[in-house]
């Protein structure tokens, strides 16, 4: 059964950049934050990833069930806790996007020829 817009759920893509040297504490935080964002129940997925290139670059993906899962999320304690009284403080930079699932049916219809 493929989903449709309103079941689709909602992804966050973030950014961090830790300031220099910085990395491994930032590494050590989002293990934590992961652990305690993938025991929530409306997390469908959430991934902290860390660059090769650069040890102090991370980039997260995140998945809800809905936007009311999203923002219970930015309400819990160890949001507060961990990302922004912890991570938050040793970051450089910070990007944040709010996306929406395509899902995989999404009624678009192929082009011939």
């Amino acid at each position: 059964m493929s989903q449709g817009p309103a079941d689709a759920g909602v992804a966050v893509v973030a950014h961090y950049q830790a300031t220099a040297g910085h990395g491994d504490q930032v590494a050590a935080l989002l293990g934590r934050h992961t652990a305690a964002t993938r025991a929530e129940p409306g997390c469908r997925e959430f991934v902290a990833l860390r660059g090769t290139a650069d040890p102090d670059s991370f980039t997260l993906y995140e998945r809800y069930e809905s936007r009311g899962a999203l923002e219970s999320h930015l309400a819990s304690a160890h949001y507060a806790a961990i990302a922004v009284a912890q991570i938050r403080p040793l970051l450089a930079d910070r990007t944040v996007e709010f996306c929406e699932i395509i899902p995989e049916d999404c009624g678009v219809a192929e082009e011939a020829g």
